[in-house]
């Protein structure tokens, strides 16, 4: 499908396009995802339908315009959020020429790399909905819609939203960016880990991290971590600490929300002894689903972490 031609054709008609190959219809969720009543209760429908001014993105692209929806796509959506921290790699997957203000024609476009090459996947704008709330991500800021069209595209190309539920951090990696990944079990980590993590912060790799457990049950821990579920690494970094050094990471859960709530996070008591300008540059305290905690932790809670780059 030609994204240009089609548009050009929808504006010449004055219609909005439909798009026969991932319609709105069940076959592009998928058999399994829902119990089969509520499979017949989905709407479906555009973003202009849902607010009186929608945009495809406002303030420019982070992490936190992403909130998890009913489907089990954490390991897709920790990619996306590592994917906002690289411009260079974003502008590639969401192509800048199109939006709701402009030729808008209810299509759109984005890329992902398979088998050795970009895809251009066309999708229209319409959107599965359940009892009025989205089945896909929803956006934090309600009339902004690039991660929940982005995710339908990537829904599109895996053959439907049912085949996002549950998946591999590392294949949304290599999918969004064409890189190639690594592996590194924490159960078994690398002497120099601390190192590699900072390393890659510094050379812009793309991070994720995953934890153990079954990824169905979706277990929160005391602690907030939350079990058989992915995140995204969004810093790593060494900072004077008491006497010292210490080596923190920042984390991200896709869900927006549900933090860390043991040494390093965001109301624990080790950032007192952090020098002003360090945590003043590094803390956020909110409860947006980031964190900080420490690289021993880090290695005792996640199982695996995993790394994409474009370059050796």
């Amino acid at each position: 499908q030609d994204f240009k031609d089609l548009r050009a054709l929808c504006l010449s008609q004055g219609l909005l396009f439909e798009d026969d190959t991932f319609p709105a219809h069940i076959s592009s969720i998928g058999p399994n995802l829902l119990p089969a009543e509520k499979l017949w209760q989905i709407q479906w429908k555009r973003p202009t339908e849902l607010q009186r001014n929608p945009h495809l993105i406002m303030d420019g692209v982070s992490r936190f315009d992403i909130m998890q929806g009913e489907i089990g796509d954490c390991w897709m959506l920790a990619a996306l959020g590592s994917l906002t921290l690289r411009k260079q790699f974003l502008e590639n997957v969401l192509p800048k020429d199109q939006g709701f203000q402009d030729d808008y024609a209810g299509i759109f476009h984005f890329r992902f790399w398979q088998c050795g090459e970009w895809v251009d996947v066309v999708i229209d704008d319409r959107l599965p909905l359940l009892n009025g709330r989205y089945l896909s991500v929803h956006p934090r800021t309600s009339n902004e819609f690039w991660p929940s069209l982005l995710e339908k595209a990537y829904a599109k190309l895996r053959g439907s939203y049912q085949n996002l539920n549950g998946g591999y951090l590392s294949d949304a990696l290599v999918d969004l960016t064409g890189g190639i990944q690594v592996q590194f079990s924490l159960k078994d980590p690398p002497p120099d880990l601390e190192e590699i993590l900072k390393a890659a912060d510094k050379s812009r790799c793309l991070m994720g991290c995953s934890t153990p457990g079954q990824a169905r049950r979706n277990v929160e821990l005391r602690n907030g971590i939350v079990q058989g579920h992915a995140y995204t690494v969004t810093g790593a970094v060494k900072i004077p600490y008491k006497n010292g050094w210490k080596h923190i990471i920042r984390l991200w859960n896709p869900w927006g929300h549900g933090e860390w709530k043991g040494p390093w996070s965001d109301d624990s008591p080790q950032w007192d002894h952090v020098e002003p300008q360090y945590r003043e540059a590094l803390l956020r305290n909110k409860d947006d689903g980031e964190f900080w905690m420490s690289c021993e932790n880090f290695q005792e809670q996640f199982s695996w972490l995993y790394i994409c780059n474009n370059t050796p």
